[in-house]
């Protein structure tokens, strides 16, 4: 697949869930706040309580980039943590090494962060990590190989050239961006992950499941 067509692929996704997945998607969105094809514009009936959680589950789930079998997986061990099962599972997602890095600003887009953490860019504590679905813990930093921050995608990244498109650094992090460095001090909570999410909804999707 071209770098043309998954960008058509990502912004069609993001006009049919109705959130922006890239950056390019967002400046779509703002001219056409409506689902794509013929139909996008005309006034739908309304949507059984199914397809409102299946909506909602796809959007977290594209907005981490990951497969069913991932979200599921993350699901039944956040339904065993202690507290709320909806949080847990926005939180456990959020401590996933390619979240990490999209979230200091090393990437521009979770697609990017996942490409670096597969290329081998990325080290945590000192030591290359290739799995974007490795979980973070607390007191671990995450920074970017020696050899790789030479290179221009991690120049521009140092430099803030994605500050513009992201959210604000989340305070469970602790970036040093002109040095590529970025700590999780603490567990994520809930209300500061800057993802757009009805979380009890995915909760009610797999439970009726």
């Amino acid at each position: 697949m071209s770098k043309t067509t998954r960008t058509r692929s990502k912004t069609r996704l993001s006009r049919a869930l109705g959130i922006a997945l890239t950056p390019k998607a967002a400046k779509y969105l703002e001219k056409r706040p409506y689902a794509p094809g013929e139909h996008g514009r005309t006034k739908k009936k309304a949507d059984s309580d199914y397809a409102v959680r299946l909506r909602e589950k796809q959007r977290l789930r594209a907005q981490y980039g990951i497969r069913e079998a991932q979200l599921r997986k993350t699901f039944q061990e956040a339904k065993r943590a202690d507290g709320l099962t909806g949080e847990n599972l926005v939180e456990l997602l959020e401590m996933r090494l390619d979240a990490v890095v999209l979230r200091a600003g090393f990437a521009r887009t979770i697609a990017q962060a996942r490409q670096m953490v597969v290329h081998r860019h990325i080290l945590v504590n000192g030591e290359r990590v290739d799995r974007p679905s490795f979980r973070v813990k607390p007191g671990q930093l995450v920074h970017v190989h020696e050899k790789s921050e030479i290179t221009e995608p991690f120049q521009v990244a140092a430099a803030g050239g994605h500050v513009d498109v992201l959210p604000p650094v989340p305070g469970y992090l602790d970036v040093q961006l002109d040095k590529l460095h970025a700590t999780l001090v603490r567990r994520p909570k809930r209300a500061e992950v800057p993802v757009t999410c009805e979380v009890q909804l995915v909760v009610e999707y797999y439970a009726a499941r």
